[in-house]
């Protein structure tokens, strides 16, 4: 069956026959085809993602559809434009194939990467939107996962674009993998002449009255001393019921934290010019003291 023949009535009369050499009314529907799939994939994706965020607790999982959508999309589009194109036979199928895996190897290696690479992402799922994640230097919410691109918008509100093929070479860590609780680890500090016991206490307290935190057995949280030469360090350690909460959580916890402790005199260490000081004279009385952990 020729490429006329397939469109009784319909496409044929708008897309020309190969064989007379008129390719305007064909690159013309390719474009329309293609200007159409975009269209579509934006305002589908757009509305999975305002959709997504009426459910706090599924939120990434509907997000999670947004570049399968994506996907299914554009591979039918471009099954639409080949068959517009060749109308091809099984044999035509596997020789275009061929040509076409040749032209990747060759000339679009790095396009074919990227797009490979986020098939892996989208399979393999090491990350998913609504994750936070840190990705060589950069850290911050994936918002959308496309052919060819990962973006993420960073804590100063910065998007990122990251071609999808350094998944291959890549270290990437994930907060929340997929689901809304995330734990954040925090730290104060605190002088090493204060009672870092009660220390401990008074953050366990600012911890559990968090209106940002969730405390369950699935969810437990900790608070852990670790003490230098001149300074102790609280490392508090909980899950935010919502991993957008982050940096309002840690912004609560370091205000109510240090109001508590002011208040029974813990103080945060000297600055950093008295440390040295203080240690260059130590180290000539005692030597170099060693670290304690409790």
């Amino acid at each position: 069956m020729g490429m006329n023949d397939s469109y009784p009535g319909g496409v044929s009369g708008v897309i020309a026959d190969p064989i007379s050499g008129d390719y305007t009314s064909l690159l013309l529907y390719i474009i329309l085809l293609y200007l159409f799939t975009f269209i579509l994939a934006f305002v589908v994706g757009h509305i999975l993602q305002q959709f997504s965020e009426l459910f706090s607790k599924d939120r990434v999982t509907i997000k999670m559809l947004i570049p399968l959508v994506k996907i299914g999309f554009y591979c039918i589009a471009s099954w639409f434009a080949l068959t517009a194109i060749l109308d091809p036979s099984y044999a035509e199928m596997i020789a275009f194939f061929g040509l076409f895996g040749a032209a990747m190897g060759y000339g679009l290696k790095d396009l074919f990467s990227n797009i490979i690479g986020g098939i892996i992402i989208i399979v393999e799922k090491p990350y998913q939107i609504g994750d936070k994640i840190s990705f060589g230097e950069y850290y911050g919410e994936v918002t959308d996962i496309g052919l060819r691109t990962t973006r993420l918008v960073t804590p100063s509100d910065d998007v990122v674009t990251i071609p999808n093929y350094q998944i291959f070479s890549g270290t990437v860590s994930s907060g929340n993998f997929g689901k809304t609780a995330m734990m954040v680890v925090t730290d104060l500090f605190i002088d090493n002449t204060s009672d870092y016991s009660r220390a401990q206490i008074l953050v366990r307290e600012t911890i559990a009255s968090s209106p940002y935190v969730i405390i369950s057995d699935e969810f437990p949280y900790t608070v852990l001393i670790q003490s230098f030469p001149f300074y102790h360090r609280i490392r508090a350690k909980a899950y935010v019921t919502d991993h957008r909460y982050e940096f309002e959580y840690q912004s609560d916890l370091h205000q109510r934290a240090w109001d508590a402790m002011k208040n029974e005199n813990i103080r945060s260490p000297p600055y950093p010019g008295v440390l040295m000081d203080e240690q260059h004279e130590q180290s000539k009385k005692f030597g170099n003291p060693g670290d304690k952990v409790v």
